[in-house]
């Protein structure tokens, strides 16, 4: 019997959760629903942290809009918006990545999607939603 697939790395699955959540963006639908239509089921991770975004979508948006003083939702670049779903979703999983992981990987994302300024940006806003959620002991 052959060895299952191994799963992709958490980067490529963090990759492919935002390519569905921008899908989903587009069509105006929950996460979760564009998730279920496909013909092939994602990698567990993927399903867990579109899970995780749809859960935590108002949380997320109200820290995000706190985080961006001057800066409404609406008016950020799509994908920076969700890249921010998307992390602080795993920001808010008490079993979740490292913080450094989080914000790293989410400058890396929009770094590659986004804009020149969007890494700089991102990093910012998770920088601050961080320190809230996940504040360093001393």
């Amino acid at each position: 019997m052959p060895n299952p697939p191994e799963a992709a790395p958490r980067h490529q699955q963090r990759e492919r959760a935002l390519s569905l959540l921008y899908e989903a963006e587009l069509k105006g639908e929950s996460p979760l629903v564009v998730v279920d239509a496909l013909p092939v089921s994602p990698d567990p991770y993927e399903r867990t942290l579109l899970a995780n975004v749809a859960a935590t979508g108002e949380e997320a948006d109200r820290r995000i809009a706190a985080a961006s003083v001057g800066w409404p939702l609406e008016r950020m670049a799509v994908l920076d918006r969700l890249t921010l779903r998307l992390a602080v979703a795993e920001l808010l999983d008490p079993g979740g990545p490292p913080t450094a992981v989080v914000i790293d990987e989410a400058v890396e994302l929009v770094k590659v999607y986004s804009t020149d300024e969007s890494g700089a940006f991102v990093n910012g806003i998770l920088s601050t939603i961080a320190a809230d959620v996940r504040p360093s002991p001393r």
